[in-house]
């Protein structure tokens, strides 16, 4: 379990779902720190599993240093899963930040099947074992060199390298294309 989930009470099962919650973009680990404080205050821990943040680590280079940091999939929403009764609604939406369920009718939100929530998970999972960079680059895209010999060079990308990293950029130099390669932190997209 990562730090952006939490089982509140891991051994219930019975009728719980999934369920989206809207809250305020930016503000999604501070709902789910209300929730699961407003949860064991209120005595309805057995209405209520995990909660989660559906995120992923990325990688990012600034000045040479490779910094890891957070991306949020889905910015302002929240998953969680619950027993939905009248009380634990009621308890989700009157939550500071969250603006109401996602689904169904007013009153009465859906839940989203399980697929969907393993699917985040993993997409999740792969984000902790092996993070992403910040910028995606493709081959055959124009980039400008911000950094090092070739800076205001603009070049097309042959080549990327994700476990390095680094790009194979041909940049025309007196008329001619040359490959220098490249980190991802020394160009930026046009």
């Amino acid at each position: 379990m990562t730090d952006t989930e939490l089982a509140i009470n891991p051994q219930a099962t019975g009728n719980m779902r999934w369920y989206v919650i809207h809250a305020y973009s930016g503000m999604e680990k501070s709902v789910k720190k209300g929730l699961e404080e407003r949860i064991s205050r209120s005595g309805m821990a057995e209405k209520f599993g995990r909660i989660l943040v559906p995120s992923e680590e990325v990688v990012e280079i600034k000045s040479g240093q490779k910094s890891v940091s957070e991306r949020r999939f889905f910015p302002g929403y929240v998953l969680i899963e619950m027993e939905m009764t009248d009380e634990s609604w009621h308890l989700v939406k009157n939550t500071p930040k969250v603006t109401g369920f996602v689904g169904g009718v007013r009153n009465r939100p859906s839940p989203i099947s399980t697929a969907e929530v393993s699917k985040i998970m993993d997409q999740m999972q792969a984000g902790v074992d092996k993070p992403k960079p910040k910028t995606l680059f493709e081959v055959g895209e124009i980039v400008r060199v911000k950094e090092g010999p070739f800076i205001d060079f603009n070049g097309n990308i042959e080549e990327v390298n994700y476990e390095k990293s680094r790009l194979r950029v041909s940049v025309t130099i007196f008329g001619r294309g040359t490959p220098v390669e490249l980190e991802f932190g020394q160009v930026e997209k046009m």
